[in-house]
């Protein structure tokens, strides 16, 4: 290595090293402002708040990696920009893309070794962070539920309180509870002044006393009519007694390897592992669902609708009446009696309703199927988007570090601060649109990437040909000063 190469990259790897530690510590504490009302207080040793913290960390890093890149490269050449190092480089025959080279190797290992993190270390530490909280949740109960806020407890119960009191926070008060049945459309909501929770380590049970409330459940009913107006059965009681079952929370120990079905816990194999499988049960749930439709039609309409999986949902099928020869358009004008008419007329809106439900139902499931195997797809892609972000921040930071000519901790800080808000914002927007299945999960992945790879290339190009980058704002400006100039008082003469 010379000694050029050797001089650029240690004093970039230097002030990488300092704005990762600083960001990386940044990034821990909002993290931990997260946890921190819950972990204060619960009689927790430092050992497991270490650990705990420990294993949220590595979620951090596809953060905090590319913004350290593009501020530490922005800082690092405009050093070399602002105290005429790159003009005497120049100077000896030395342009920005050979000054760049041994960087440009570094960025790439460091590129590689991101997707290996993302791949195999990021899933096993979201593993082991969930499967603390199951533990300390099994130990300290109360500290799932967050006052002001429905938090999800067991299989089947939302709880919200609004206050918790107690040496552990076990007396809750305004207690409000949802209840799902067996269906999603059944559900019972209660709500109580006041709650007490009960557990033991050795169950997996959890008791939650309830003092001096009411339930309200919804009734089903096989008329459509009826159902519209939505019956509902509501009692009171002095004291009720929930047992709330957390076998699927406490399964899993923390010491044990099985990975669960998550998205964010599953490695490149995994993911490919499951997406298989998920596409494979929606391809048989929705036939077994247009199946369904079809029988329900008694025949009147085609049967063999398909949905089919694409990258944007499911596409719509369309069912076409088959008309049998010789059928008179009006089928009620064969009939004489009002009441035989009317009877029909109901029987017929009776069917429609109920075929209107359970295509909405059938859509709904399918749709909820849809945007899980979008999160898989996503999870996925985001792998190979932290390897690909660390080369395009550094693509960015680099040549524009070069151009702005200014190191230190003032204008990089803003450039590298409006660039990166930039990507996160458009990189969120992306996938939460292609998690809702608005987009193909690979554009909304990728999204932030193909918006600012354009902008890596032009400053690079300006960059490396000396033309810098120029921006006019007097059509802003001008404006402004002429409506100020209105308001000016007038000198007076002498």
């Amino acid at each position: 290595m010379k000694i050029l190469d050797r001089y650029i990259l240690i004093s970039f790897i230097k002030t990488f090293a300092t704005v990762f530690v600083i960001l990386f510590f940044i990034f821990i504490l909002q993290g931990i402002w997260l946890f921190i009302a819950e972990l204060a207080g619960k009689d927790l040793d430092a050992w497991l708040v270490t650990k705990f913290l420990l294993f949220y960390s590595p979620k951090m890093i596809p953060l905090v990696l590319p913004l350290s890149i593009l501020l530490a490269s922005i800082m690092t050449f405009g050093n070399f920009a602002e105290n005429y190092e790159f003009a005497a480089m120049k100077s000896s025959g030395i342009s920005l893309g050979r000054a760049m080279r041994a960087l440009i190797i570094f960025i790439s290992i460091l590129s590689v070794v991101a997707f290996i993190f993302a791949n195999n270390v990021i899933p096993k530490a979201e593993y082991k962070f969930l499967s603390m909280r199951k533990n300390i949740l099994q130990r300290k109960p109360a500290m799932a539920i967050v006052e002001g806020q429905f938090v999800a407890i067991g299989t089947n119960f939302n709880i919200k309180v609004e206050k918790k009191t107690g040496e552990n926070g076990q007396e809750l008060e305004g207690v409000t509870i949802h209840k799902r049945g067996t269906n999603t459309i059944n559900a019972t909501i209660i709500r109580s002044e006041k709650g007490l929770l009960k557990s033991d380590e050795k169950s997996n049970l959890l008791q939650l006393e309830l003092f001096n409330g009411y339930y309200y459940e919804d009734v089903n009913s096989k008329n459509p009519l009826e159902q519209e107006r939505m019956p509902f059965a509501k009692s009171s009681f002095s004291k009720q007694v929930l047992n709330i079952d957390l076998t699927m929370l406490n399964s899993n120990d923390q010491n044990d390897e099985k990975v669960a079905n998550t998205n964010s816990m599953l490695t490149l194999g995994e993911l490919n592992f499951t997406l298989d499988s998920l596409e494979t049960n929606y391809k048989k749930d929705a036939a077994s669902i247009a199946d369904n439709i079809a029988l329900r039609s008694n025949g009147v309409l085609s049967a063999g609708p398909v949905r089919t999986l694409t990258p944007t949902g499911i596409n719509k099928t369309e069912i076409k009446p088959k008309t049998p020869a010789g059928t008179p358009r009006d089928l009620l004008s064969i009939i004489d009696s009002k009441e035989e008419k009317k009877r029909i007329l109901e029987s017929a809106a009776n069917n429609l309703g109920s075929a209107d439900f359970v295509i909405e139902s059938g859509k709904a499931e399918l749709l909820a199927k849809v945007k899980n195997i979008n999160g898989h797809w996503l999870a996925l892609y985001d792998k190979f988007v932290i390897a690909y972000a660390c080369l395009l921040m550094f693509f960015i930071g680099a040549p524009l570090g070069a151009i702005i000519r200014k190191g230190g901790l003032g204008l990089p800080i803003v450039f590298a601060v409006l660039i990166f808000i930039t990507f996160h914002f458009i990189n969120t927007f992306g996938k939460k649109v292609a998690q809702e299945n608005g987009m193909a999960p690979f554009v909304g992945a990728w999204l932030s990437s193909f918006i600012l790879t354009p902008l890596a290339i032009l400053f690079t190009y300006r960059a490396t040909n000396d033309m810098g980058i120029s921006i006019n704002f007097d059509p802003l400006i001008k404006p402004v000063q002429k409506t100020a100039a209105l308001f000016r008082k007038p000198k007076k003469k002498i």
